[in-house]
């Protein structure tokens, strides 16, 4: 039998109070196996000491986030007068090679890594809207990997499939999607060897680039459905419990995600261990 792990990985845990319902949940009552947990999140406090306790088994990424929130150190080059982040994907893409910028996104990585080591254990990192997967900064990112002990490095390859359903392609999501899938897979198969570099580990594939704002249980079958080899997989979706102000109406679907027993026998029925990174192996 060929030897297939699955990881249902929450993002943006610690973000908010409707984010950090929906992985307890996803966790008790579904088959929520990980979380990445933003140190600089509105209610990171509430996660670490109302929720964590209810979540024994729950696999921990640092979701590191330059893009959203408060920084928690002076890395002006990437934040406004109020000491909150204004960058985008496309700044930091152009100044890849600042070594001002650099250097202050190294500092910033450092202290929410040990801000969320602080309470709990990390076992893999990632980032807030794949910033950490510009090879350069992903670099940073593998050492400081290698500097705490994280044995795992988040990294995108999606394999491209088809969900057949036409209202999943006829929206501007889908051909903006198809750009990042093209841009992700570039960028992996140049990081993997900076993973190699560092004696790392990462995930094979990924789930959630394609259908990014339009994730749902299909989304992960035809997705799994496409795969036929030893892998690690993992499945990234942003669950909320509620919808608010802040919070996405998809995200609420997403969390649907984490209930769906049917799609977790169809997850075991493909020949996928449901597991996180905690041990993977």
């Amino acid at each position: 039998m060929i030897n297939k792990k699955f990881v249902l990985n929450a993002d943006d845990f610690g973000l908010s109070q409707a984010h950090n319902q929906a992985v307890l949940e996803g966790y008790v009552n579904g088959f929520l196996t990980s979380a990445s947990l933003c140190a600089n999140g509105e209610a990171f406090e509430s996660a670490v000491h109302d929720i964590l306790p209810d979540c024994p088994n729950l696999g921990i990424a640092a979701h590191l986030n330059i893009l959203e929130g408060k920084a928690l150190t002076d890395c002006h080059f990437l934040v406004d007068n109020s000491n909150k982040f204004c960058t985008n994907y496309a700044i930091l893409l152009f100044n890849r090679k600042n070594k001002v910028m650099l250097s202050q996104i190294e500092a910033e990585f450092r202290a929410q890594i040990e801000k969320i080591l602080n309470h709990t254990e990390i076992d893999h990192l990632d980032s807030h809207v794949h910033t950490h997967a510009i090879p350069e900064i992903f670099e940073i990112t593998c050492k400081l990997a290698k500097e705490y002990n994280i044995k795992y490095v988040r990294t995108q390859f999606e394999e491209l499939y088809i969900i057949p359903k036409l209202e999943k392609h006829l929206n501007i999501n889908y051909p903006l999607n198809l750009i990042k899938i093209a841009l992700l897979q570039k960028f992996t198969l140049q990081n993997r060897k900076t993973i190699d570099k560092y004696n790392l580990k990462t995930n094979d594939f990924i789930l959630g680039v394609g259908y990014t704002g339009m994730m749902d249980s299909d989304a992960i079958e035809y997705g799994l459905q496409a795969i036929n080899e030893e892998c690690l997989v993992e499945a990234l979706i942003h669950p909320c419990k509620y919808t608010s102000s802040t919070v996405k109406n998809s995200h609420t679907k997403e969390f649907a995600i984490t209930q769906n027993m049917n799609l977790k026998d169809t997850i075991n029925r493909l020949g996928f261990e449901i597991t996180n990174y905690k041990n993977p192996e």
